[in-house]
């Protein structure tokens, strides 16, 4: 099975002028300092030394805002990994930045390289809630550049977070549809933390910020997620990765942490996929339910700690709930055929 692995190079708030109010990158990345070429070169190194002739690697520049660097610095960055490419090693390269650094000039200046994407922070397509958050652009400012970034044959990755301030349910699904309008082919989701140092730390300390539950932020999240991934939108994240850092208790001082929140999410939209078939073709006095799914989707339909199967039975008396992964298909499919036993 092909395998895609990102080859991450972490370049903390580097090139970016703002000081969002949730952003902390060193906090958020857990690097502090900038690599330098060699220590770049250490970094896929490590990843193309075990690779398979079937996997497929791109080198990412993530962290800050790629094209804020100086030309130089870009291109420095840009021609390591491109002699990879040239080797064979790697099949391109991805990169991350600010939807206000983004020109035709730059567009064109990247062009030269082997870069296959570039992913955008776009946040939020609401106004209020990118001033409030100090993104410093407005909305026309990230449709702009989202049409740019496919208009010059990039693919385009959007960044989405939900909860910011100001944010509401509706405001995030406006936001995913106008989007899903601009055919991206893949996005992000992350759901706003409040990371120790920042300025949205001091409005929640202060009681002017609060932010979503874990429970908010699944509910937001499966309503946003199944938007995306029907328009064929790749969904390549839900949630920051967990790590020492991205932990309450650690940096994080509020927020919807879980060390699985993807899964959290995915398990709900499998509930309320089987509850609408459900619903749809019950028969009456059923106790005994099998529930046919994909193998990759046993896990998600079942729910951690069991909890889809509880909530099943608790809803409709059912007796026994039993889930098999033997269709085809894949999570994003979501294939479904319900057994009523009796």
């Amino acid at each position: 099975m092909k395998r895609h692995i990102n080859i991450p190079v972490f370049i903390p708030h580097k090139g970016c002028p703002n000081d969002c109010v949730f952003c902390n990158q060193k906090k958020i990345s857990g690097y502090a300092d900038v690599p330098g070429i060699d220590e770049i070169r250490s970094i896929i190194e490590s990843y193309v030394s075990t690779k398979k002739p079937s996997d497929s690697y791109e080198i990412a520049f993530f962290g800050g805002s790629f094209t804020g660097l100086p030309p130089a610095e870009q291109q420095r960055y840009l021609k390591l990994a491109e002699d990879y490419v040239g080797e064979g090693l790697v099949d391109g390269i991805r990169l991350s930045t600010r939807p206000d650094y983004i020109d035709e000039k730059t567009l064109l200046f990247l062009k030269q390289f082997p870069v296959k994407v570039i992913e955008l922070g776009i946040q939020s397509l609401d106004n209020e809630v990118l001033m409030r958050s100090r993104r410093g652009y407005t909305a026309d400012t990230a449709l702009k550049a989202c049409r740019m970034v496919k208009d010059m044959g990039f693919m385009l990755g959007v960044q989405v977070m939900i909860g910011l301030p100001a944010d509401t349910l509706e405001k995030s699904i406006k936001t995913t549809k106008m989007l899903i309008a601009e055919k991206p082919d893949m996005a992000r989701i992350y759901p706003t933390l409040v990371i120790r140092g920042t300025e949205l730390a001091a409005e929640y300390a202060a009681g002017r910020y609060r932010p979503l539950t874990v429970s908010e932020a699944v509910s937001w999240c499966e309503k946003i997620i199944p938007l995306f991934e029907d328009a064929g939108v790749k969904i390549l994240r839900i949630g920051l990765q967990g790590s020492d850092e991205i932990r309450e208790g650690g940096e994080v001082l509020a927020g919807p942490v879980h060390p699985a929140f993807g899964e959290l999410v995915y398990s709900r939209i499998w509930l309320n996929r089987i509850t609408d078939e459900i619903e749809r073709v019950k028969e009456a006095e059923t106790k005994n339910i099998v529930i046919h799914v994909p193998q990759n989707s046993v896990s998600a339909v079942i729910g951690q700690k069991r909890e889809n199967i509880g909530i099943l039975k608790e809803r409709y008396g059912f007796l026994s709930v039993h889930v098999k992964g033997d269709l085809k298909g894949d999570m994003k499919e979501r294939n479904l055929l319900i057994e009523f036993c009796g």
